[in-house]
């Protein structure tokens, strides 16, 4: 029986979240998923979460209600697999703490904003989601997060690049990709994907293959 997958698309227009969502679908689909994709949020109160293998929100700031909120995430805790990637999972909701607390962290700045050159550290080169990866280079938005200290690190990338007062606290490695767990649901986020030409790039592509294939239940 092939993994259903449901991605719910949109929020703020800027990050492309139905040409994000139509790649990430395509992913699934070679992967021989049987992908939903919905541009409202109504779905999470009116369809039953627990039936999917696995969730993908992709919806930047906007608002959530607690009928639409609480499946979600009752969903992930009875074991649906949730991925996503830059905006579109983690900075989502952003007055819903308990979203936040699952996902394991928060967008609160990107330095410089877009069309920064930034290096991607793969920190755990053994491990499934990271297995025959190397160290790249992206051009884009460099995430600044705040990140749950319970969540596993794959991935991380070095600030300071661009100016600011943040500089005087000196060299940080911030997370790029982590994972955690959320009951038996297993969470993967992904900093990068600002636009849809970022999300096609090989490497992130292939991040995001292994990542939504983890997740899944």
């Amino acid at each position: 029986m092939n993994k259903k997958a449901l991605i719910f698309q949109g929020g703020w227009e800027g990050h492309q979240p139905a040409e994000v969502a139509e790649i990430l679908a395509g992913i699934l689909n070679k992967e021989n998923y049987e992908v939903e994709v919905t541009d409202t949020l109504t779905t999470l109160e009116n369809t039953n979460l627990k039936d999917y293998d696995l969730i993908i929100p992709n919806w930047t700031q906007g608002e959530i209600t607690k009928e639409q909120l609480t499946p979600l995430m009752e969903a992930v805790e009875y074991g649906t697999g949730l991925a996503g990637l830059h905006g579109g999972m983690g900075d989502s909701f952003r007055w819903e703490t308990d979203y936040q607390f699952m996902i394991g962290g928060q967008w609160v700045a990107h330095p410089g904003n877009d069309l920064i050159e930034y290096k991607v550290n793969i920190v755990d080169m053994d491990h499934p989601l990271t297995v025959g990866m190397e160290d790249f280079t992206v051009v884009s938005e460099q995430y600044y997060m705040h990140v749950d200290p319970a969540v596993k690190v794959h991935a991380t990338t070095k600030f300071p690049i661009a100016e600011g007062p943040y500089t005087s606290n000196g060299e940080v490695n911030m997370p790029v990709i982590w994972t955690k767990k959320w009951g038996k649901g297993k969470i993967y986020y992904n900093s990068l994907g600002h636009v849809a030409s970022i999300v096609r790039m090989s490497n992130v592509s292939r991040l995001m293959r292994k990542g939504m294939i983890w997740a899944t239940r």
